[in-house]
């Protein structure tokens, strides 16, 4: 059986960058999932310049049930 270590008896590991592994990305585009670094360069870029945000609603529902303008 493995034992269960503290929190206070965990140490974080110094490890090279050479020694990490890199981390693939992957995304959805047109219905199937694809890793990114499989997209060419323009591609690439064009994710990479992608900014999130939050849309406000064009309608909310009062607590009657009655849809108002969101704005």
């Amino acid at each position: 059986m493995s034992e269960v270590l503290a929190p206070e008896e965990l140490t974080i590991a110094n490890v090279d960058d050479s020694e990490r592994q890199p981390c693939e990305v992957w995304t959805r585009v047109m219905g199937y999932y694809r890793p990114v670094s499989s997209w060419n360069p323009g591609k690439q870029s064009e994710q990479a310049d992608r900014v999130l945000f939050r849309e406000t609603p064009a309608f909310v529902q009062d607590p009657s049930g009655q849809l108002k303008l969101g704005i």
